[in-house]
């Protein structure tokens, strides 16, 4: 018989299992980064997409996660992948190798806004006065940490930012709609759905420029960091960002990202030889992120207690 987890510490798993997320995909545009020097976009989201797929659904198989039971759910799944994997992964990867880390760390902290608004639209939320403060602190952290002044909006880095601004507002979009079925079938079983569906798009485009690109002449280096990039950022933080996501509102999951660049800037120096080094700036940046994340989540750990209190199966298993 487990052993019962005391009801804190259940209210405090998705949030640790958030920040975990963001430890991983803070790393991603500095590996991916590697990895385009020689890859193409479509070429990398190929490795990504179909790399995750595979994963997810022997993982699946093996631990017999329940089945898809809806026939309409199968829909929704692909929407879903549409919005989070496919649209997402395409216009990122193409965006970050036309643009830079900086740009697409700024432009990313657009998420937790869209995905507030969509919610709030399909009325999933209602609008907080508090998670509107928190939003707005925790973008002035990441705002003055990567300091809008040392981005490059001109030149050829034009469209490369439109791209990496239109996979914001996809993947917004994809925090705020998913819940539901998460929440009804799990995040493993969901997630190899959301992926198994991407490979519709990203094995034939992916494919196309694969077969145009020597492979045999990649170095170790680039394939250790494609196998990075599929088991880290993608199944690692896809799966704990679905888990979560089934536990927290969609507006507390997508508040996290504001972690992002904290990491990204602590790693950037030691993988990419950055001059970049933690200073007073980043200590501040660090303190506001920090202070808008809490602000935005107490209300969503204070409810979730509140709920399992009276139900104490609310939490799951």
């Amino acid at each position: 018989m487990s052993k019962a987890i005391p009801l804190r510490q259940k209210s405090l798993q998705p949030h640790l299992a958030l920040i975990a997320v963001q430890l991983m995909f803070g790393t991603w545009p500095i590996i991916g980064k590697i990895a385009l020097r020689v890859l193409p976009s479509t070429g990398l989201v190929f490795f990504r997409v179909t790399g995750a797929a595979v994963a997810f659904t022997l993982i699946r198989i093996a631990t017999r996660r329940p089945t898809i039971t809806r026939k309409s759910d199968y829909a929704r799944l692909a929407l879903y992948s549409l919005l989070g994997v496919v649209i997402n992964q395409f216009l990122f990867v193409k965006g970050l190798a036309l643009s830079t880390v900086v740009n697409a760390t700024i432009l990313g902290t657009s998420i937790p806004a869209f995905t507030l608004l969509v919610s709030i639209l399909l009325g999933k939320e209602k609008f907080s006065t508090r998670a509107a403060i928190g939003t707005l602190v925790a973008a002035a952290g990441v705002i003055y940490l990567v300091d809008p002044f040392r981005a490059d909006f001109s030149g050829d880095k034009t469209l490369g930012n439109l791209l990496l601004v239109a996979n914001t507002i996809a993947y917004g979009a994809y925090i705020a709609v998913s819940q539901d079925v998460f929440k009804r079938y799990g995040a493993l079983t969901a997630i190899s759905w959301v992926f198994t569906f991407g490979c519709v798009a990203a094995i034939p485009l992916g494919g196309y420029y694969l077969a145009q690109t020597p492979l045999r002449d990649l170095s170790l280096t680039i394939w250790l960091a494609v196998l990075y990039i599929i088991l880290v950022p993608t199944v690692g933080a896809y799966y704990l960002n679905a888990w979560a996501l089934a536990r927290v509102a969609p507006s507390t999951v997508a508040v996290y990202i504001y972690l992002q660049p904290l990491i990204a800037f602590a790693l950037a120096p030691l993988v990419l030889g950055d001059d970049e080094r933690w200073n007073s700036r980043t200590w501040m940046a660090a303190a506001l992120i920090f202070t808008g994340v809490a602000l935005v989540t107490w209300r969503a750990r204070s409810r979730v207690m509140e709920e399992v209190s009276e139900h104490p199966d609310a939490l799951g298993h």
